[in-house]
């Protein structure tokens, strides 16, 4: 899927894949990404991947509480230009 994914504010791709919590499907022979993180090197923008389902929101209808808890809780696994400078907000 990563193959057909573009930043939705500037439509920038390939975006970058940071994964953090992955399985093997030994039912398909691929990995599974649990948690991660997408992003867009042109604008630094950060799209979370929460339970599989990378969130690619228009900045006003993301919710800041929420990615603010995600980046702390994996801010030990989630590169420093993600965590101090990415976009809409970081830590």
């Amino acid at each position: 899927m990563l193959d057909i994914l573009a930043c939705p504010i500037d439509k920038s791709y390939p975006l970058e894949l940071f994964e953090i919590d992955t399985t093997e499907d030994t039912t398909i022979n691929e990995t599974v990404i649990n948690e991660g993180v997408l992003f867009c090197s042109q604008c630094s923008r950060f799209y979370p991947i929460i339970e599989e389902i990378p969130v690619m929101l228009p900045d006003e209808l993301r919710e800041k509480e929420k990615d603010i808890e995600f980046l702390q809780k994996w801010q030990e696994k989630i590169p420093n230009k993600i965590t101090k400078n990415g976009n809409p907000w970081h830590l």
